[in-house]
């Protein structure tokens, strides 16, 4: 018998693709995404949870996830001239930026919430959530639309005037006379740079003219939105510290003496413009009483606080998704990487950490519809809104890198997209006020107002006795709130987020609660993936991973 002679490998064989995992197109955020459904069936209504179905579909899709790959690869560049040497002004953005913005306004996620309507906040708030994972950086303009309609009704004459172009469900770009647009976007210009979250040190200066109006002269260090229709300012008038509405383009059709100097090269958020601007003698309208400009303009921060909660929880999710995708198909020593014990408790733990924001995120937007937006927040958003923003906005950049990991080097590469993601993580810690900030505005809130701590505990007495994990954590809480040092506000933050959390995973998901609990309160670890014993992993794995075709 004459020997076969091995088969000799050809070069084809190098080409060949597996033990890769597929794309994640054409998936379901929302399916894959219980605590999502849970949080607005438990704040909403069955109703809400399927209203989401077409925008959560459109979210997933191929399209999406390509215009925001495009729209972040393709950043805006600022034109300061024409051709023929005359100021313009303007920021030119990819197509893949116009068509995401379209999608987001038409789907209601800016303004169209204050309309009115049952859960419209929390509807919003779930659609933000699905909507920013297929892009986060155009979430910008929208937050900011979105935020400053309760500042601008405490000047009902312009409220009349700009809020139906800013509740229209039309993307309208491009600088005109704002009441001829078929609809508005606004913007946010406060801090300088030598103040930062410090706002009244800023030196931006409003002399009143004879009718009625301001000029503005100053320098913003940080400008969010620049080619938005509408900015509302801070500027020292005679009387204070004073919020200001500034149009891009005036009543006569001419364009406001708004100079943009730069956009921001950051680290993240590539597809939007940040801009450096100058205001050399722009003309303004005042909202709210000369020198009560923060009290006027702190109802924009607290709702763009609220999307700062949002944007890291749909941050997180979209980490999780990738890496649960992952780890779904790929195998490793001869198995499926989700089945291996020491993966499964990594994707186990961000689990946790996306449903624990979720949950919360959802409950604080229900507090939005709960209070008359003219009354200001109610005395839970005063205190829960900047502990949850400051604990689950500080955790995302390391869920974040936790989620890259699991991908291993394919996570580091960035035709990925989880470079991406992670280069986003840290924005929304900084923006609206970094930690420092927002953990002394919990201070602030318990010292000043005790309403809040009242308010605080009943939220959490709804579930005392249940565990007493839960219980201990609360007992800490108490004795941080009765100390209520500066030194210990980042430990007050982040332990009413955690009671907060929870409590709120007992009352609605039980079937995460214990897992939370045993992580987060009563837990020695301090890495991802070091569940105590017990933990279902595979159980909690299994209700986060997406669906594909």
């Amino acid at each position: 018998m004459t020997a076969t002679a091995p088969a000799v490998p050809t070069l084809d064989h190098t080409h060949d693709v597996a033990n890769q995992a597929p794309p994640l197109h054409r998936f379901d955020p929302l399916g894959c995404d219980p605590a999502l459904v849970s949080a607005v069936r438990a704040f909403g209504s069955e109703q809400v949870v399927d209203s989401l179905g077409t925008l959560a579909a459109e979210a997933g899709s191929e399209t999406a996830r390509e215009h925001g790959r495009l729209a972040n690869e393709n950043p805006p560049v600022l034109h300061t001239h024409d051709r023929y040497g005359n100021r313009v002004d303007e920021v030119e953005f990819h197509p893949s930026w116009h068509w995401l913005m379209s999608r987001a306004v038409a789907h209601g996620l800016h303004a169209a919430p204050w309309a009115g309507g049952p859960h419209a906040h929390l509807r919003r708030a779930a659609a933000f959530t699905l909507w920013a994972q297929a892009e986060a950086g155009h979430g910008c303009p929208i937050s900011m639309t979105y935020a400053a309609v309760p500042a601008l009704r405490h000047a009902p004459d312009l409220a009349a005037r700009f809020e139906p172009g800013l509740l229209s469900p039309v993307y309208d770009p491009g600088l005109r006379e704002p009441t001829g647009k078929a609809g508005l976007l606004a913007g946010m210009s406060m801090t300088e740079k030598q103040g930062g979250s410090d706002v009244r040190a800023n030196t931006t200066t409003a002399t009143k003219r004879a009718d009625g109006t301001y000029s503005l002269v100053g320098h913003k260090w940080f400008t969010s939105a620049p080619m938005n229709d509408l900015f509302l300012t801070l500027a020292q008038a005679p009387g204070g510290l004073t919020c200001f509405l500034l149009p891009r383009v005036l009543p006569d059709g001419t364009r406001n003496a708004l100079r943009i100097q730069r956009l921001k090269d950051k680290l993240g958020n590539k597809s939007n413009a940040s801009a450096e601007l100058e205001y050399t003698g722009a003309t303004a309208w005042p909202i709210g009483d000369e020198g009560r400009g923060v009290r006027t303009i702190i109802e924009m921060v607290t709702m763009t606080r609220l999307d700062c909660v949002l944007g890291s929880t749909a941050n997180i999710r979209a980490a999780l998704s990738e890496a649960a995708h992952h780890a779904n198909h790929r195998t490793a020593f001869g198995t499926l990487l989700r089945t291996q014990p020491a993966m499964a408790a990594v994707l186990a733990d961000l689990a946790l950490e996306s449903e624990a924001a979720t949950i919360l995120a959802m409950r604080l937007a229900t507090e939005v519809d709960n209070t008359k937006v003219d009354n200001g927040a109610g005395p839970l958003l005063r205190i829960a809104l900047p502990a949850a923003k400051f604990y689950i906005c500080k955790r995302a950049p390391t869920i974040v890198a936790e989620a890259l990991e699991c991908l291993g080097g394919n996570g580091y590469v960035e035709e990925s997209g989880l470079p991406r993601l992670y280069r986003e993580a840290p924005l929304m810690s900084i923006w609206e006020g970094s930690g420092n900030v927002t953990a002394l505005d919990v201070l602030r809130a318990i010292t000043k107002e005790p309403s809040t701590v009242d308010t605080l505990s009943q939220e959490l007495a709804t579930t005392a006795g249940t565990d007493p994990r839960l219980d201990t954590a609360v007992k800490a809480l108490e004795a941080e709130i009765r100390a209520a040092e500066p030194a210990r506000a980042r430990r007050l933050a982040e332990l009413i987020t955690l009671c907060l959390q929870g409590s709120l995973l007992i009352r609605h998901i039980p079937e995460v609660a214990d897992a939370f609990l045993a992580s987060r309160l009563d837990g020695s670890g301090r890495v991802l993936g070091t569940l105590p014993p017990g933990v279902h992993t595979k159980t909690l794995v299994e209700r986060v991973t997406p669906n594909t075709p």
